[in-house]
């Protein structure tokens, strides 16, 4: 029995930037993306969270590759948008996989009082699961929704093209269980509006 999401969550969203859909520098001459509902996932997600009062993190990833798509000088380093944090969020900007190593993710939550984290973005096999393991490993209840993420086919060392979904799917099941725990957005949602009677009200208004 998982406990209902109380003030000390806090949704972290990984690297939602336009730079994610450039799909033929992620995978390669013939780059595909799975799940393409991830963004309205997210949306969801994090309208839910903001109603309920409960803090958000936001990683913004700018590369060490002069022409990498995630450099937040270019175009395609932004935000996607409705992703725009708000003033009280925490945004960190990082050059690695991990959210925590080289900025003061970890150093925010815990000031803020934050031990539980829900964790959507970009990419699953990357960014999320690097963040994601280095979250369980410091100590952090993780919860990953896989429905709001998601990636890019890859390509192996022997030229096999290995399909976005599949990639998708192997690292949740790597994940889950072990560094965090895997939910369904419902799941999730469920778990934020048991504690939260007022967001109840406010959705069953629509």
């Amino acid at each position: 029995m998982i406990p209902a999401f109380a003030d000390d969550t806090a949704l972290l969203l990984i690297d939602v930037q336009v730079g994610v859909d450039v799909l033929d520098h992620w995978g390669g001459p013939t780059g595909r993306r799975n799940n393409p509902e991830a963004e309205t996932i997210m949306a969801s997600v994090l309208d839910a969270f903001r109603r309920s009062g409960h803090r958000i993190a936001f990683t913004r990833h700018d590369s060490r590759e002069e022409a990498s798509p995630l450099k937040l000088s270019l175009p395609t380093g932004a935000q996607k948008p409705g992703f725009e944090p708000a003033d009280a969020d925490i945004v960190v900007v990082k050059d690695v996989n991990s959210g925590f190593v080289g900025t003061s993710l970890e150093v925010e939550l815990r000031r803020a009082g934050i031990g539980r984290l829900v964790v959507v973005g970009f990419f699953t096999n990357m960014c999320v699961e690097t963040t994601v393991r280095m979250a369980g490993n410091l100590g952090f209840d993780t919860y990953l929704i896989p429905e709001g993420c998601a990636t890019t086919n890859r390509v192996g060392p022997d030229g096999v093209d290995h399909e976005p979904e599949l990639v998708h799917q192997m690292t949740v099941a790597n994940l889950n269980g072990e560094f965090c725990t895997a939910l369904s957005v419902d799941a999730a949602l469920g778990l934020l509006d048991a504690d939260n009677p007022d967001l109840q009200r406010v959705q069953g208004n629509e």
